[in-house]
């Protein structure tokens, strides 16, 4: 299971540091994608992928085609290097809302999030603004409505 948060600055070759303890869940290798519920990439452990994509290929193709070319077309299937690091293309930091080149002396710091089977990986600012945005009550009520 995937849980905590992780603050760390992308490199100017556009790597970023997956927390060991994510790392050890995640496996060898593991995909990055574009969220469909914000401004924020996905990563998923291959297993957790094939998990998530399942229902999707249980749809009609003309539903699923979409869909699938929106999650594919830039996901990344990613191996961290010896220090962890993993390599996040170019389309999907824009997609985030990461700069493609910081400024000198600039640090682009992303929040990296285990949120169960999967986790996230925000701009540091847009993750600060959606914590800030969380309706506490509304989670509560949907938690009591689920008999939780």
């Amino acid at each position: 299971m995937l849980f905590g948060e992780y603050r760390h600055s992308l490199d100017a070759k556009n790597r970023v540091s997956v927390p060991a303890k994510l790392r050890d869940e995640l496996g060898e290798n593991f995909v990055i994608a574009r969220s469909l519920r914000g401004k924020c990439l996905r990563f998923y452990s291959a297993a957790a992928w094939e998990e998530y994509v399942k229902p999707i290929k249980e749809m009609a193709r003309k539903n699923s085609e979409d869909i699938f070319w929106y999650l594919y077309h830039d996901a990344a299937q990613v191996t961290p290097d010896s220090l962890g690091r993993v390599l996040i293309p170019n389309s999907l930091l824009e997609f985030a809302g990461v700069a493609l080149k910081a400024e000198e002396g600039a640090t682009r710091t992303l929040a990296i999030v285990g949120c169960g089977d999967f986790g996230e990986i925000w701009l540091e600012q847009n993750y600060d603004a959606r914590v800030a945005s969380i309706d506490l009550d509304a989670i509560r009520r949907a938690l009591e409505e689920s008999g939780l």
